[in-house]
């Protein structure tokens, strides 16, 4: 079931719904805003709160919290706090706090106080982000849909002085943006979520030109085997061997025909499966491997997102798919592949394949000359061991490139930490028979050192490389995020696209 985003007046809604109240706290206490309604739907709106009563609830009114006030033949008011000196982040919370406690009625109503303490667009924005995304359910194989959201989320600007038609002008645009967002963070939560067998790359590369042939100014190239061949891409090639299902190499490019605009290759790392190859991982290590093609989905529904929003900048995106098997074809440790560039890498351990199909990918990507390029991929573990399931890494060639993809990160909620891409660690990377092998020294810097393999292929452009492997999943449900697929990073990218 898809919510729905509206916005509306408080005398419309109806009378199922539930009602979400922010609340902000001060030396007084619980407040509610100025401006809001003294009653919706026959409820009383109170307009504070006794502290001591709500903690006894539970309730203390800090980001995220909610208290919901239940009553017979009324809808239920959702308390949710802190929204005093919010930010983009504490109002995606917000919403998705209130969607979760709405539970099954059937929409949600909130209630936005302006003005905010940041832009009336980016309030609306953030809200339906976190809604729509709270109310996302892997329902990819179930015969039983979950049915446990509200229908529909109904925005109720309401002002102190009056609600202008400007402020609703910008509560409609910031919905909308909302909604394309989220929109594409749920299509890429989709891919991720299902099961290997029903996204083959053959499948996968149908279901992105099924996303994106109808986006405005993209247009969609599929690569297949005779092109794969042709166009020298042997390092995806030598992993796709060991499986029976061919491989595929998705081009999208979206170009807004803007005079002099900036053009940004974006390359997703798209392994649909990993069992490791014949340096087979434990039967632990391989349960979640249908996810270790979230770099591709990523990128290819940001390019999606930026496309709808209508970005002014030329966007590529490359996302070379395969599964990584131990077929009777398969790679072997101390093969040596080819590069798409030319360059020549001893493969010592076929679990790190990754770094193989993007070889291909970012060389492809530096031929394009853009002016920046970045990459997404759940590439080593070592990075959840080094920043944990929250933080993802970023290292890169451009100190400017990197900085603004941090700081966009941090206002969508997709925190990026920089590992140092150091020179030393370049002798770890040394092979006898190649130009490079594939892995450095065992338990030994295993990110950074995975971030310069990269490095050798993106040419003399401006590059960041996205390793999200600790960040791509997620174990439970908390805030907008649901068990399994986040599509970390695909907001940031889209805000980073948008910015150009």
């Amino acid at each position: 079931m898809t919510t729905n985003v509206r916005i509306g007046e408080a005398a419309e809604l109806p009378q199922s719904s539930a009602v979400a109240v922010p609340v902000a706290t001060d030396e007084q206490g619980l407040l509610v805003p100025q401006g809001l309604p003294a009653e919706v739907l026959g409820r009383t709106i109170p307009s504070q709160l006794d502290g001591a009563w709500a903690e006894e609830q539970g309730f203390e009114g800090k980001a995220g919290q909610t208290l919901v006030l239940r009553a017979l033949d009324q809808p239920s008011l959702v308390l949710v706090g802190e929204v005093g000196d919010a930010d983009e982040e504490v109002w995606r919370r917000a919403g998705a706090a209130a969607l979760r406690a709405a539970g099954r009625a059937r929409a949600l109503a909130m209630l936005l106080p302006l003005p905010s303490t940041i832009a009336t667009e980016d309030v609306a924005r953030a809200v339906v982000e976190g809604a729509l995304l709270a109310a996302y359910r892997a329902n990819v194989a179930k015969t039983k849909p979950d049915g446990s959201v509200p229908e529909e989320v109904v925005l109720v600007p309401v002002a102190f002085e009056g609600l202008r038609d400007e402020d609703r002008a910008a509560v409609a645009t910031g919905a909308r943006h909302g909604e394309v967002v989220s929109g594409a963070v749920r299509w890429a939560r989709d891919m991720v979520n299902r099961p290997a067998d029903r996204l083959t790359p053959r499948l996968f590369a149908r279901e992105a030109l099924r996303r994106l042939e109808h986006d405005p100014s993209v247009t969609v190239e599929i690569w297949r085997d005779a092109e794969l061949e042709a166009e020298r891409c042997g390092g995806l090639l030598g992993v796709a061997r060991g499986s029976l299902e061919p491989p595929r190499l998705v081009r999208a490019t979206y170009d807004p025909g803007t005079e002099g605009a900036p053009h940004v290759v974006l390359v997703g790392k798209g392994i649909t499966f990993d069992s490791g190859g014949l340096n087979l991982k434990s039967f632990e290590g391989m349960t979640t491997m249908k996810t270790d093609m979230t770099g591709a989905a990523v990128v290819l529904g940001a390019l999606s997102a930026a496309a709808r929003l209508g970005a002014r900048a030329k966007v590529t995106a490359v996302a070379p798919l395969t599964e990584n098997l131990p077929g009777h074809r398969a790679m072997k440790p101390g093969d040596v592949l080819t590069a798409r560039d030319g360059t020549t890498i001893e493969v010592l351990n076929t679990d790190a394949e990754g770094r193989l199909v993007l070889a291909d990918g970012l060389s492809l990507a530096a031929e394009l000359e853009p002016d920046a390029i970045v990459d997404v991929a759940t590439l080593t573990g070592a990075v959840r061991v080094a920043l944990g399931p929250d933080v993802a890494a970023v290292m890169g060639t451009d100190e400017a490139l990197v900085q603004t993809l941090r700081d966009h990160g941090e206002r969508a909620g997709e925190p990026l930490w920089e590992l140092p891409l150091i020179e030393k660690y370049e002798s770890h990377l040394e092979s006898e028979v190649a130009d490079v092998k594939n892995i450095g020294k065992p338990g030994s810097a295993g990110t950074i050192v995975a971030g310069l393999f990269l490095r050798r292929f993106a040419g003399d452009r401006p590059w960041a490389h996205l390793d999200i492997a600790g960040t791509g999943r997620a174990e439970s449900d908390e805030g907008y995020l649901t068990k399994g697929a986040t599509a970390f990073s695909l907001r940031t990218l889209v805000a980073y696209l948008l910015s150009r």
